[in-house]
């Protein structure tokens, strides 16, 4: 029960990271589940079949808002199928010790991409035209294969390359992509039902994960706005770096005086990309102050020179002579329907 317990809170943990950052529920979650000692095809396979419920509550809740383009989803998906369940037979053929190593790596390279990405500013911009599927195709068989082999990695392929191309919105991008994933992740599972059999799924594992990532999907909504993405995406970078060094020092027999420098090397690099996230962090706010500020300052010019126009129109001017009274209309009246008139202007 403790260790199921264990299981749910990193399957939350994972789904929190996701839900913020749009990208790596699998990353986490198998990385995790490595440092406590699962085989890497099992926990490949148990985290893509707990994946097959969270991605689809994902992909409902980005239909629903309207963040999905289901041309997208269609050109990537497929061959991110494909890919994935050839990545899950490739995992589900080799022995653990050979897997091991090889899924760190993977982990290890997508944990530094993290760090790097996100210890620079996140830009965004949207240009026109359509994404051709000769360039979804091969993206999506990548990240399908990338996803299986390392456990994780359908996001950080597939989402930084399509807000690269700058052709579709945030939004569409995180939608399209966590949608399209609830196709790789089946593909997937079926191809480590094939190459591991049904022991090869943790069951326990896998209800435990998608448990706690169900819990923590409307939590993300909210933690998205209280946690930077800038500081999350880098921290859990550096965790993803060190977790998995670890199991690379032990594969390569690393001696005992390497292995401290070593830690210590990729410690200093993680302090550098937080500085340098937080760094990135303050200067994308003042920027994006300094815009507020120039927003409201043309807002109140132009409600100033509305004013100060109704004003005038209000008051007479004293070189133009005042209209007659014509007769029959008593002094200090006005006609029918004036006061409402100046009132309108006053508005």
């Amino acid at each position: 029960m403790r260790k199921l317990l264990i299981l749910a809170l990193v399957g939350l943990a994972a789904q929190l990271v996701d839900g913020a950052l749009g990208m790596a529920y699998g990353l986490t979650s198998s990385t995790l589940l490595l440092f406590v000692g699962v085989a890497p095809a099992a926990a490949s396979a148990s985290v893509h079949l707990a994946e097959i419920g969270t991605t689809l509550a994902a992909g409902v809740a980005h239909w629903r808002f309207g963040n999905v383009d289901w041309r997208v989803v269609a050109r990537i998906a497929l061959p991110g199928a494909v890919g994935a369940f050839v990545g899950a037979t490739f995992l589900s053929s080799i022995s653990t010790e050979s897997a091991a190593p090889w899924m760190a790596g993977i982990l290890f390279t997508l944990g530094a991409y993290l760090l790097v990405r996100f210890s620079r500013p996140l830009r965004q911009r949207t240009g026109a035209g359509r994404l051709r599927g000769r360039f979804l195709g091969p993206l999506g068989l990548v990240a399908g294969f990338v996803d299986a082999t390392g456990g994780g990695g359908w996001g950080p392929v597939a989402t930084p390359a399509l807000l690269v191309s700058g052709r579709m919105e945030p939004r569409k991008v995180i939608g399209s992509v966590d949608t399209a994933e609830f196709v790789v992740a089946g593909a997937a599972s079926i191809g480590f039902l094939i190459g591991l059999g049904s022991e090869g799924f943790l069951l326990p594992t896998v209800a435990a994960l998608l448990i706690g990532g169900l819990i923590a999907a409307p939590v993300a909504a909210w933690l998205v706005r209280i946690v930077p993405a800038q500081l999350l995406g880098a921290t859990i970078g550096g965790v993803i770096v060190l977790t998995n060094a670890r199991i690379l020092l032990n594969a390569g027999d690393a001696g005992s005086t390497v292995r401290p420098a070593v830690y210590v090397l990729l410690a200093v690099g993680w302090v550098v990309a937080l500085t340098f996230a937080v760094r990135a962090l303050r200067r994308t706010r003042r920027a994006r102050a300094i815009v507020d500020a120039a927003t409201a300052d043309a807002t109140g010019t132009e409600t100033a020179d509305v004013t100060a126009a109704a004003s005038d129109a209000a008051t007479p001017s004293p070189d133009v002579p005042a209209p007659a009274v014509p007769a029959g209309v008593v002094a200090g009246s006005a006609p029918a329907g004036a006061d409402d008139r100046l009132a309108a202007v006053e508005r």
